[in-house]
């Protein structure tokens, strides 16, 4: 018999119960949350690690605040302001954007809720009969009856390891990278709309020179005529001076249409009919002209770039679903509770004795999974990769097309300076020739020869004109167009 009076063993203390308990479930969740071996790879590049000071020159103060964000008014021109203002107010490109933007703070609203404690009520009738031979004895078993329940119910899900708090970030970074996207395409669509309105002008001044070629050839063939009158010339000096007037005219039709499409073009990106387009009136002769450029241009101004800012958020909120993903190693903790009445009959559904209540904790714990969490989290990893990898593809993009834009600015600088003399020299070579014909000293083949390369060169000028303005516009674009996240859309 044992010894009543003997020792017993002592019992492990609670506090050491529970914190082997504890030790246990901590070697159990670290166990299972095996993220060995997985991370992104890629590196994000920035602008300045990109070698640019040769050609973009030492950062000057003046071009830290170019461009401006209403930057279409440096061309002066009243016309391309109201187009402009009117296509930002109500085009249906923009509209699209804005929609993106209230789509995506609708889902970061979505995953904000899942943040807090879900609260719902419940209502129910159900009829129905009771077996007599189950848990229900007689009277109720073997016959019919009507349940009636209102119940409350509360659930949430504790964010221990941050899982729902990281995919709020994501997708708020999200909105907030659909809201700069509405900024990108408002600057796509004034940018469009200026080059557009740049081929109208160009359209207009081409048509110029058309219409002056015409109005000299009217005026040499009446002089050939007055000579084929006086025996100087034949009907061959007469015909070929005919002959040039259907060429005009056909010149200036091409390029009527050429103005009718662009201003059909410019009523489509103002989301409007081709009526808005015959109410385009022609650009102010002395307007559009270059914009000055800074002295120089530093690579920090491509950070202005909606696009490349845009991207960054992307890549942040790519890095919170990382966090989402390895959030979901860890056990989910759910607190549920319910309180409400309920009752056979509904007479004694508010009587004493219908309460019902109930709370408990509901942990769930992955560990034989056949390796769907490491293939997300995988996932989640090559997506961020994806998108730092994007990102620095589109800064090297950048850096390129500004560099472009200064190569021909500066070439286009050295052309118009060649242009102007040539204008000059030409201008003055068919006036020399026309003299001399209209004196009798000279023929008609010395006219046909001067004022070939006088009409090249008119229209050289005016497309080295055009092309000036449409590189200026690119380089904006390219540099953000005044763009700043602090004022963003």
């Amino acid at each position: 018999m044992p010894d009543p009076n003997a020792p017993r063993p002592a019992r492990p203390a609670a506090g050491s119960a529970r914190l082997a308990l504890a030790g246990a479930v901590v070697a159990l969740v670290a166990g299972c949350a095996d993220l060995s071996g997985l991370a992104p790879q890629a590196k994000l590049t920035g602008a300045d690690q990109l070698a640019s000071s040769a050609t973009f020159g030492k950062a000057a103060i003046e071009a830290k605040s170019w461009p401006a964000p209403d930057w279409w008014k440096a061309f002066g021109d009243p016309g391309l302001d109201r187009l402009i203002d009117e296509a930002l107010a109500s085009s249906p490109t923009l509209d699209v954007a804005a929609a993106r933007s209230r789509k995506a703070l609708a889902l970061a609203q979505i995953a904000r809720a899942g943040l807090l404690p879900q609260t719902a009520l419940a209502a129910g009738i159900t009829r129905q009969r009771y077996s007599g031979n189950a848990l229900m004895p007689p009277p109720i078993g073997g016959s019919w009856d009507t349940d009636y329940l209102v119940q409350a119910n509360l659930s949430w899900e504790i964010d221990f390891w941050g899982k729902q708090k990281s995919a709020f970030e994501a997708a708020l970074g999200a909105a907030r990278a659909a809201a700069i996207d509405a900024d990108a395409a408002r600057l796509v669509l004034a940018v469009d709309i200026a080059d557009t309105y740049v081929g109208l002008q160009r359209a207009y001044a081409r048509r110029d020179i058309a219409q002056q070629t015409l109005s000299r050839r009217e005026q040499v063939l009446a002089l050939t005529r007055d000579r084929n009158a006086a025996g100087i010339d034949s009907r061959l000096e007469v015909k070929q001076a005919e002959a040039a007037l259907p060429v005009a005219r056909e010149e200036i039709a091409q390029l009527d249409e050429s103005i009718a499409l662009a201003r059909d073009q410019l009523a489509a990106l103002l989301g409007k009919g081709p009526d808005r387009g015959l109410a385009i009136v022609r650009p102010a002769a002395h307007a559009l002209g270059p914009l000055m450029l800074p002295s120089a241009i530093p690579a920090e101004l491509l950070g202005r770039r909606p696009d490349l800012v845009a991207q960054r958020l992307r890549i942040e909120a790519a890095g919170k679903d990382i966090d989402v993903a390895k959030a979901s190693f860890y056990p989910n903790v759910n607190l549920v509770a319910m309180a409400g009445l309920e009752s056979f009959g509904i007479s004694h559904l508010v009587s004493s004795g219908s309460e019902t209540f109930g709370v408990g904790p509901a942990v769930t714990l992955p560990i034989f999974d056949q390796g769907r969490l490491r293939g997300n989290l995988a996932a989640r990893d090559a997506d961020y990769d994806a998108a730092v990898s994007q990102y620095n593809q589109m800064v090297a993009d950048a850096l390129r097309e500004v560099a472009d834009r200064i190569v021909s600015w500066k070439s286009i600088e050295t052309q118009r300076k060649e242009q102007a003399q040539a204008v000059a020299t030409a201008q003055e070579a068919y006036d020399l020739a026309l003299i001399r014909y209209r004196e009798g000293i000279g023929n008609y083949l010395q006219v046909l020869s001067a004022e070939q390369p006088l009409l090249v060169q008119q229209g050289l000028d005016v497309d080295l004109r055009a092309r000036e303005l449409t590189v200026s516009i690119n380089l904006i674009r390219a540099l953000g167009g005044g763009f700043s996240e602090g004022h963003a859309s």
